[in-house]
């Protein structure tokens, strides 16, 4: 077993992540396919994810539906909203739809629709949303009109954005173009998904691509919260272990990809600083519980009320602060070098 330092994996983190240099055509799909994928619940934060590591913006295209730019917008892991990669998206929601949690009584309690009903809602949805793009009015009327259901009338008013997830990780519908400021579906045009430890392959590939070295609890606080079934997560660990190496970081544990081994043994720790807009996958990669990324008594000002994520200042690869893109002012909780923070905060006026 190999050893590595935090300060290695944090920097060879940074670099993979095109963060200590820009990706070289400045495609969002490229970044965002390393990156394993872009939170997008606020497209202002997705759009900065990209451009910060060297995109251009996505534009409107981008950030609401399938297009030629290949990205896909549509909720995925821990139930929220990302880009992703359109040619690998199948294998990420596949992956997300394991979770089945509409099938726990509780979810059906709480939501007021069965998964025989959610089967229902799909079916219909299919239909209506074949070659169209639907408010979300407009989809729940088809829906209703389609199933002759008319105890989901409830269901689809008081949760509707919950009871659309399970269809999304299904492929059954992603975010459309905007209309008029309101949010569209429409259908992703998927094709076929693969075989759950097929997915899970391309899935743990990208994660521990961009995101590793990494326990199989850091990967499934990413995709789900931990609510994964274990025996699930150690079989998909298991599906790709003729290409992973078992390395120690500090006393811990952990899995790399064995083709990256020799790049993060060969790491050097770095002194860059690095500004991240809100939801930056660089922190939701780790998770704001990560003591070696985020001090433990820092974290209520990374990760706020209401599931925020705050815009961060990195020093040496770790959390050092945060700060407002707005006004440019910081709040540091580290000493950060004036000069490099200086120069970074020119640099995210030019991107703006």
């Amino acid at each position: 077993m190999r050893n590595l330092t935090w300060p290695q994996v944090l920097a060879w983190r940074m670099r993979r992540q095109f963060l200590l240099e820009p990706e070289e055509h400045g495609d969002p799909v490229v970044i965002t396919r390393r990156l394993a994928g872009v939170q997008a619940q606020v497209a202002s934060a997705a759009a900065q994810a990209l451009v910060v590591r060297g995109a251009a913006p996505p534009g409107e295209a981008g950030r609401n539906g399938p297009t030629e730019s290949g990205l896909v917008r549509t909720w995925a892991m821990r139930g929220t909203l990302h880009l992703l990669p359109r040619d690998d998206a199948p294998a990420y929601l596949a992956l997300c739809a394991t979770v089945r949690n509409w099938e726990k009584p509780s979810w059906t309690k709480a939501f007021g629709a069965t998964p025989a009903d959610l089967e229902a809602i799909a079916e219909a949805a299919r239909e209506v949303l074949d070659g169209a793009a639907l408010t979300r009015e407009e989809l729940a009327e088809a829906v209703l009109e389609r199933t002759g259901s008319e105890h989901l009338r409830q269901a689809l008013g008081s949760g509707w954005g919950t009871l659309l997830k399970p269809l999304a990780w299904w492929g059954v519908l992603c975010h459309g173009p905007s209309r008029g400021g309101k949010v569209t579906f429409t259908s992703p045009g998927l094709g076929e998904f693969p075989a759950v430890e097929e997915a899970a392959r391309v899935v743990l590939r990208a994660y521990l691509g961009a995101h590793g070295p990494a326990t199989p609890l850091m990967f499934d606080n990413w995709l789900m919260r931990r609510t994964s079934r274990k025996s699930d997560v150690r079989r998909w660990f298991a599906a790709l272990d003729d290409e992973l190496s078992a390395v120690d970081v500090e006393g811990e544990e952990m899995y790399a990809l064995t083709s990256e081994l020799d790049g993060l043994l060969e790491t050097a720790p770095t002194s860059a600083v690095r500004l991240l807009g809100p939801f930056d996958q660089y922190v939701l990669g780790a998770g704001t519980d990560a003591a070696r990324l985020i001090p433990p008594g820092r974290r209520p000002e990374v990760s706020r009320a209401a599931g925020w994520i705050a815009p961060v200042v990195l020093h040496q690869g770790r959390v050092a602060g945060t700060w407002d893109p707005q006004t440019g002012e910081t709040s540091l909780w580290e000493e950060v070098p004036a000069l490099l923070l200086r120069d970074e905060l020119e640099r995210w006026k030019r991107l703006a």
